[in-house]
Formats: C-alpha cells, structure tokens, sequence
C-alpha cells in the first residue's frame, strides 16, 4: 500500500499503538518485530480488542479485510511519521543532549503550553520506535511539537532527523554518556552534532548554553543562534541558591527577577535557562514562564525530592553516567547540611572506560566526609575501596531499612539497569 493511502487511513483512526496491553478502539496496530518478540503473532488479538486495521510484514498472519501487508512495519512505522511530519507547518523542537534531555523537554512543554497547543514527547519515548509514535500523536491542530531524541551512538540522531524534520534544536550537553556507543567523548559530540548538522543544512534555529565552549563551536554556521547561560548570552541568570531547590536570579533578557523552581540540583541551571530562551523566543509572557517553570514537579525518578519521615531523600534514579553522577555528588557535597548518605549504583554502557571512570567516582566520594556510602553493583565491586557494597538494589534496600536514619540527606541515582528506585519500594 502506498504511503500516501496509508495515511489515509491514520486520518481517519490518528491513533497508532504498538502494544496490545494498551490498546485503544479504533486504533492502528503496528506488528513490530523484535529480537525476543513478534508482533505479527499478536495481530489477530489486536484486531479482537478493536483496532480498526494491523499493519503486518508477515503474510502468514493476513486477515482479509483487516490487515494491511507491508515490505518492513517498522520502515513502514517511521515513513507514515515522515509524512505526517510534512504535513505540519508548524515550529518543531529536537531536544538531545547526554543529561537533561527530559527535563529540558518537560519544562519546554510546559512553558509553550501556556500560549500554545503544543504537543511533546511522552515519558521516554525518544529511541526509532519512540520519535515516529511521537510525532503520529501531534494533531494537525497542534501550534507547536518538542521532540525528545535519545542516542546510544553515532548517525542514530541524524536518522531521527529525517523523518521528524525540526526545524529549532537544542543539545543539552555533551558528557560522557554511552561512551561504548560513541566510541569516546569525541564521538558523543559528533553524534549528538548531528542535530546541529540539520538545522545548519535546513536553516534552522539552535537554542545553545553559551557559557560551554564546545557548544559554541558546534553550532558554528548555523543561520539562527539563540544564546542562553551566565553571561555574553542574549538570556543570562545565575544561581542565587540550591538548598535544595534551585532558585535562579533572571538578569538578561524579558523575564526579570527570581524564579523559584522545585528542581532539586544547580545543574539544572542551564535547563532553566533554555526554557526561558525558548519561551521568550516565541513570544511567551514573562511571568507565564515563571510560572510554568516555578510549577513543574519532577517525576518518574529524575531530581525528585522525596520526604520520608526526618529524612529528605534526592531521588534521580532514572540514569547514570560520569558526569551526571559526578554532578549529583558535588550537589549533595554542597549542601549546608550534615548527614549526608550516598546510596550510588554502578554505570553501565562505558566500554574500555568503565573501571577508569567508576575510580574517578570514588576519588570523588573520598574527598567528603558522609554518614555512609553505599555503592551497589557492576564495576563499583571490582574497585578496592572501604565503601559498603551490595550486589544489587534489593539488597540495598534490606540494608537501608535496617538502619532507621534520621535527620539525613540522601542521593539515590544509578544506571537504568541498576534500578536504585527499588531501594525505597518498601519503606
């Protein structure tokens, strides 16, 4: 079927889903195949839960009628996105960036969404499946669309860019993130300047923290550059305090004055910065993004404050890697308070740079004194140090609740697959 009749018939059922435990009425099923699954096997039960067609690559599984036989789904999957995406004239913004990126997408949305119908992201959905659902969910009403893209290495981000087509882009920071991927940190700037290479080929517009020297030079050449940072930036602020929450005096640019936010860290500085730059940038009222910034809660474990009895506990459980995690530490090290407890787990995805980069962590740790450190899994067990380990974040967990702290200040972050939030899961 040739896409263009395809989209045809996502006008008329503009829901497209790729999981029959979620299934909706009326929607498009794209049987997906995996390395461990097969959606063609599930096409008949998605047409009994009431999807209106199934999108398959298997003739073995054809439901006449009913299913829809294509060359690849997910090729099929990601041209019906590219198509929708020329249909829309509307300012699209890719976010990508080794920290931030979530965050950084959260805060756009909510500052954009108090003048304009925009449409974003849900939760994590930022990888070859995630960015085409995304932009099949922007209604052709929508004003505007942000579009969160994750990679794991290099020409990942520059085929994102084919189909989603931003026309504004933002990279949060180049860190040391997926390094096994990249190939090193030179090659996560290369990858994540993919995005930087579009908006320069498509005359795009780049929202760049102008206090990162490798920022400023990445963006080199393109058409439209919107500054943001602590200074020679056309929207400047600093930090006035994080104890815990970060507030930020505004000293250039519309918004004037503090903005109280209830993001836990000061490296959240330059996400809050960008907001502002991408409000005032397209004509959002001052004191609605104060209050679309002041009014975002984190969630889903990233810099979430959790009170638990006496204790105040940063949950940022999401992810890891060094210079998230050595960012989260010098935070905590920073705050004029005692009790400070780390509960760290290990990083995953670093290749050859692993046990280097876990040392470097501990070298940090060992230049404060902390009421406990405790450090769960991978290569933070193959390190000599004087630390408590556990081999995973349940035991973790059992470990915690035997020790009724009070009074403290605690940091829960690790890799995905370390899964620290479970520590917390039973107290």
């Amino acid at each position: 079927m040739p896409i263009e009749e395809l989209y045809q018939l996502y006008l008329q059922h503009p829901l497209v889903q790729t999981d029959t435990r979620s299934l909706s009425t009326g929607c498009l099923f794209f049987a997906l195949k995996g390395e461990h699954f097969n959606g063609n096997q599930f096409a008949a039960q998605a047409l009994e839960q009431g999807a209106a067609y199934a999108i398959i690559d298997e003739p073995a599984y054809s439901i006449e009628g009913k299913t829809i036989l294509v060359d690849h789904v997910l090729a099929t999957l990601q041209a019906l996105a590219a198509h929708h995406r020329q249909q829309l004239t509307i300012p699209v913004i890719g976010i990508t960036g080794s920290n931030g990126k979530t965050t950084s997408k959260e805060l756009v949305h909510a500052v954009l969404s108090t003048t304009y119908k925009t449409a974003t992201t849900s939760g994590n959905l930022n990888n070859h499946i995630g960015i085409p659902l995304t932009l099949l969910r922007i209604p052709l009403d929508a004003e505007m669309a942000v579009v969160e893209m994750g990679a794991n290495h290099q020409k990942e981000i520059a085929g994102y860019c084919t189909y989603a087509a931003p026309s504004h882009g933002i990279i949060t920071n180049c860190g040391k993130a997926h390094l096994e991927g990249f190939g090193g940190v030179e090659g996560v700037r290369k990858g994540k300047g993919e995005l930087y290479d579009h908006l320069r080929s498509a005359n795009g517009t780049a929202f760049v923290m102008w206090d990162y020297d490798y920022l400023r030079q990445m963006s080199a050449g393109i058409p439209h550059l919107i500054k943001y940072g602590t200074s020679q930036a056309d929207i400047e602020g600093t930090i006035l305090q994080a104890q815990p929450f970060l507030e930020v005096e505004m000293t250039k640019g519309s918004l004037q004055g503090s903005i109280r936010t209830q993001l836990v860290g000061d490296y959240n500085l330059p996400n809050v910065l960008m907001a502002v730059a991408v409000g005032q940038f397209f004509n959002v009222e001052p004191e609605s993004i104060r209050q679309a910034i002041e009014s975002y809660v984190p969630s889903n474990s990233r810099s979430q404050l959790v009170k638990q009895g006496s204790n105040r506990i940063i949950l940022d459980a999401y992810n890891a890697n060094p210079s998230s995690l050595r960012l989260a530490i010098e935070n905590l090290m920073r705050l004029k308070t005692d009790n400070k407890v780390l509960m760290l787990g290990a990083m995953a995805e670093l290749g050859e740079e692993s046990l280097a980069e876990h040392q470097q962590i501990l070298d940090l740790i060992k230049q404060h004194p902390w009421k406990a450190v405790v450090l769960v899994g991978g290569d933070f067990l193959r390190l000599e140090h004087s630390y408590q380990t556990f081999p995973d974040s349940i035991a973790a967990g059992e470990w915690f609740r035997s020790q009724a702290f009070e009074n403290c200040h605690i940091l829960i972050k690790g890799s995905r697959s370390q899964r620290m939030e479970r520590i917390l899961e039973f107290n």
